[in-house]
């Protein structure tokens, strides 16, 4: 019967007197998943964030009338050219209205949707901005800024001013950073709307809106649907996109198809919208994980050598045990559980080690003009990562102390006291 007692004793008092091989081996376990928890926390956080930033802003469901060529062609009408191979040169596109047909039955339709978490309409209007002698093109879409508060965090991407003070001016403006830079224009000031059709409109800016995309902040604004309407000339009921958020995005591919279907217009999911961002996504996360289980390979391969080196190193007090009665299996238990206190205590340090340094990233200042939305360093603090940490600690212990000790267990004792 084996006396786990009297096993544990001796594997402690192994290690504590020999504090440099043990604080060694147990170094290089806590150096190992320290560093581990560190870099798959920093990492999968920056690419979090970087998801985010792209997510937030993309809906999962996005309807909207496109304009296309026509399907059915005046060649078509001809029988005697039916069956042949016909050329058409330089098709025109149908003629169609950005506007959706029977807008807000469908908006009343999705609201009803189970699935449906929230829905968005917009108007989305080609315009110019005024100011001075200063005359630029670009967007401004009408939005229900709540709405878009409560869905997509828009929030967040306000530097300047309040969602609550577009909603409450109907002659309000959201500006877009890039644009009140070029033009000189800041909270308070009056910027005019020009049309297509070259109606004047001044809008009074009451905040400041930052995407972290360049390419958007020199064009874009915002407003309330009801001052597009009006910019525009057009009814209550005009809108030309719908956007929709769902409570499983997994049933995004199919929805769209159905709605495509169902109102007959342009249905697009978030992953045929962000199909190469989901690929360098994709790609990152592999990199990521790949360098991760490679970090953890080595440590793997430090902490078997460390341990292998210690065993050796007590191959008299082996022989000592043997020759006083203890049998191969109670040497190989006593050598194993040194190993597994090792890893036991190693992984804990590792752990608090990646913790503390992981909290200190996360606290480092990083601010720029770019990320309004980011102040600190992304850290993903997911349990998971510890778990893992801790296994992986205990596991490549259990390993590096299973195989030296399965050879002490096999140690002719009387060979090693006689030095051969």
């Amino acid at each position: 019967m084996i006396n786990w007692k009297v096993i544990l004793n001796i594997a402690k008092t192994h290690l504590i007197t020999k504090k440099k091989s043990t604080i060694t081996a147990s170094l290089g376990v806590t150096f190992g998943i320290g560093a581990y928890i560190t870099l798959v926390s920093f990492m999968t956080g920056l690419n979090q964030m970087l998801d985010d930033l792209i997510l937030d802003q993309t809906p999962h469901i996005h309807l909207y009338n496109e304009i296309e060529p026509s399907k059915v062609q005046p060649i078509s009408l001809y029988d005697e050219f039916k069956g042949s191979m016909n050329i058409v040169h330089s098709i025109k596109p149908k003629q169609s209205q950005k506007k959706i047909h029977n807008a807000l039955p469908i908006l009343h339709f999705l609201r009803k949707d189970g699935n449906v978490r929230g829905v968005t309409p917009q108007i989305k209007a080609q315009i110019f901005y005024l100011s001075g002698s200063i005359e630029l093109g670009g967007n401004l879409t009408g939005i229900d800024i709540m709405e878009e508060v409560r869905l997509s965090n828009m929030q967040d991407y306000i530097v300047q001013g309040s969602p609550e003070a577009l909603k409450n001016n109907d002659n309000a403006i959201l500006l877009g950073a890039g644009l009140a830079k070029k033009m000189s224009l800041s909270i308070g000031d009056r910027v005019q709307i020009s049309t297509v059709k070259g109606d004047v409109f001044p809008l009074k800016i009451v905040g400041i809106y930052q995407s972290g995309l360049a390419d958007i902040d020199n064009i874009q604004s915002f407003a309330n649907l009801k001052t597009v309407q009006r910019i525009l000339g057009e009814a209550e009921n005009y809108l030309t996109d719908i956007n929709v958020k769902l409570v499983d995005l997994s049933q995004s591919e199919p929805m769209a198809r159905q709605l495509e279907q169902q109102f007959d217009l342009k249905a697009t999911d978030i992953n045929e919208a962000n199909a190469q961002f989901e690929t360098g996504s994709n790609i990152r996360n592999l990199i990521t994980y790949s360098v991760s289980v490679t970090l953890l390979i080595v440590a793997g391969f430090g902490i078997y050598n460390i341990l292998n080196m210690l065993i050796y190193e007590k191959m008299k007090d082996i022989a000592i045990l043997k020759a006083t009665g203890f049998s191969g299996t109670d040497v190989q238990l006593i050598f194993m559980s040194q190993a597994l206190i090792i890893g036991a205590i190693g992984g804990i340090l590792g752990l608090l080690a990646g913790f503390g340094l992981s909290r200190l990233i996360d606290n480092v200042a990083f601010e720029t003009e770019a990320l309004p939305t980011i102040t600190t360093y992304p850290i993903n603090h997911n349990i998971m990562y510890y778990i893992i940490g801790i296994s992986f600690a205990l596991l490549s212990t259990f390993v590096a102390g299973y195989l030296p000790s399965r050879k002490a267990k096999r140690i002719d004792p009387v060979r090693i006291i006689r030095g051969t």
